[in-house]
């Protein structure tokens, strides 16, 4: 009889508040909907299904980290992480840029534009487990497209600030219309090979000096200030960030990344490895 796999508490307990988030979020979604064919209001909605979708980036960061903390990283959690990941970051955005903005395209372009959203999230998540499984990024820190949960905070922390300058009578005008784009650039993004930091370095044990904590401060202060600002600041900031990464300066990347001292000894010893064609013959994944 096959074993059954692993399933720990704590990590899937978060992945399990990710899934949560997201489908709640699709009901808020589904409310403003029918609010909105009654004539009244879908904003109240709008901001709830938002704030739930940036809820689940939240459980889907502490998951990963929880696991690794504790040693619990398994094939079941990576399993159930990418399930819950295509609700909250798929499923939800999708429809949330659909109601408000998607729908008032004509011939139903704005359904194409939202499911190849939905389509090129799930095909990353599939190739993301793939890779997993085949052990090709088990031993990197890099993410191999735009993630979809970064990909869903771009979409929903946009979406916030858009529905929050026409509440405040500000003028927008062709701005509304960057979203429908904007999703098919993400959607190209999601899997592309665009190399993106995972930041798992940055964790409870993380050390940095005096003015990285202050700034750290400052941000959150911002953000909690600012929130229909700050957080379409933040994440585009890090859409922005993958295809500019190469031309960044190798030690502002490890601050910026959070890589320790581990990382780089790995990467030391990679370089060797290519620098020794002894050292080639004698790893057998070489092919040599």
């Amino acid at each position: 009889m096959q074993d059954l796999p692993k399933i720990y508490l704590w990590p899937n307990l978060m992945t399990a508040g990710n899934l949560a988030c997201g489908f709640f979020a699709s009901l808020s979604i589904f409310s403003g909907m029918l609010s909105a064919h009654n004539g009244g209001s879908a904003n109240g909605y709008f901001y709830q299904a938002i704030a739930l979708i940036l809820g689940a980036c939240v459980f889907d960061a502490l998951d990963g980290r929880m696991a690794r903390l504790t040693g619990q990283d398994s094939p079941f959690g990576r399993e159930f992480d990418s399930l819950a990941d295509i609700v909250s970051f798929g499923v939800a955005p999708s429809l949330l840029v659909h109601e408000v903005v998607l729908a008032e395209i004509p011939d139903k372009w704005g359904w194409l534009i939202a499911f190849a959203y939905l389509l090129c999230g799930a095909m990353r998540l599939a190739r993301f487990n793939c890779l997993a499984w085949m052990d090709a990024q088990s031993a990197s820190k890099d993410f191999m497209g735009i993630p979809i949960p970064a990909a869903a905070g771009v979409i929903s922390s946009l979406t916030l600030l858009l529905m929050w300058l026409e509440e405040t009578e500000r003028p927008i005008g062709i701005w509304t219309w960057s979203l429908p784009p904007l999703m098919l650039l993400l959607a190209g993004m999601m899997i592309s090979k665009i190399s993106y930091p995972s930041f798992k370095g940055l964790n409870i044990k993380t050390r940095r000096s005096l003015p990285w904590v202050f700034c750290a401060v400052i941000l959150v202060i911002l953000t909690v200030k600012w929130w229909q600002v700050m957080p379409a600041i933040l994440f585009v900031s890090y859409l922005c960030y993958g295809p500019a990464r190469p031309w960044i300066s190798r030690r502002l990347r490890r601050e910026l990344e959070e890589e320790d001292e581990e990382r780089e000894r790995e990467e030391a010893i990679e370089e060797g490895r290519h620098a020794s064609p002894h050292a080639a013959k004698d790893d057998p994944s070489s092919g040599i």
